[in-house]
C-alpha cells in the first residue's frame, strides 16, 4: 500500500501505517484493502494466491471475519487462494484477540502466515500456539545474509524448524543475486523482494514473465 500524496509524492507504509493504527483509520484502510485485493486476485491466473497483511488493530473489531467472507463472496475468489499475514509482534501483543479469529480463517481454508519471523521475543511459543502454514523470514536477516554469519545461522535454523513443522517459508527483502542463490540452496520455499519486482499496481503485473538467475538456471 502506498499513499500518493498530491504534494509530497509517494509516502511509504512505514510512515503512515503507524499513524493509521494509532487513529483507528487502519480498520477502514484494511477493509478497503481486503476487498480490493480479492477483487484483483480473482482475475489473476489460477492458482496464484494473494497475500494480505492484517494489523492487530483489525483483530480488535468484531467484524474482521465477516469482512473477509464478504470480500470472497463478492469477488468469487476461492479462500484457498488467499493468504493472510500477521506480524509476530502483533500476535505477541494481541494473542487473545488474534488466535480465535485466525482459527476461523484456517477453518475456511485460508492460509495463515507469520510475518517478520525472528523479530519478536517469543517466536517458538507462537508456533506452538497456532499451526501456521508459512513462516516469513524478516528482511533484516535476508539483507545481511552475506554480511553477518549470525544472520545466516538464524535463517538456517528457521528453515530447519519450518521443515520439521511442515511449514512453508518465504524470505523477504531479496535484493541481490547472491542472496537469491544462497536462499534457494538453503531450501526457502519462496522469495520476495526488489530483485524480482518493485511495488506496482495490480494491472502492471506481468504474470507471463519468470525470473531466473542465469548461473543457477540448470539447477533451478
Amino acid at each position: 500500500m502506498r499513499w500518493r500524496h498530491p504534494t509530497k509524492g509517494i509516502i511509504l507504509p512505514g510512515q503512515f501505517i503507524p499513524l493509521a493504527e494509532e487513529t483507528g483509520m487502519i480498520t477502514q484502510l484494511g477493509e478497503w484493502l481486503v476487498h480490493t485485493a480479492c477483487t484483483d486476485a480473482a482475475n489473476w491466473p489460477k492458482p496464484i494466491k494473494v497475500a494480505i497483511n492484517l494489523s492487530a488493530v483489525q483483530f480488535r473489531k468484531n467484524n474482521l471475519v465477516d469482512i473477509v467472507m464478504c470480500a470472497l463472496a463478492q469477488s468469487g475468489l476461492p479462500p484457498e487462494r488467499v493468504e493472510l499475514e500477521i506480524t509476530e509482534t502483533a500476535l505477541i501483543e494481541s494473542a487473545t484477540e488474534c488466535l480465535p479469529i485466525l482459527r476461523q480463517f484456517k477453518n475456511l481454508g485460508i492460509a495463515i502466515a507469520l510475518d517478520d519471523f525472528g523479530t519478536g521475543y517469543s517466536s517458538l511459543s507462537q508456533l506452538m500456539m497456532f499451526p501456521f502454514d508459512k513462516i516469513k523470514v524478516d528482511k533484516s536477516f535476508t539483507q545481511n545474509l552475506t554480511k553477518r554469519t549470525e544472520c545466516a545461522a538464524i535463517i538456517a535454523a528457521t528453515l530447519t524448524l519450518a521443515r520439521s513443522l511442515e511449514m512453508e517459508t518465504t524470505a523477504e527483502g531479496v535484493e541481490t543475486p547472491a542472496q537469491f542463490r544462497l536462499l534457494r540452496v538453503a531450501g526457502v520455499t519462496s522469495l520476495q523482494g526488489y530483485l524480482f519486482q518493485a511495488p506496482c499496481r495490480s494491472a502492471d503485473i506481468d504474470f507471463s514473465s519468470s525470473y531466473v538467475i542465469p548461473e543457477i538456471e540448470n539447477a533451478a
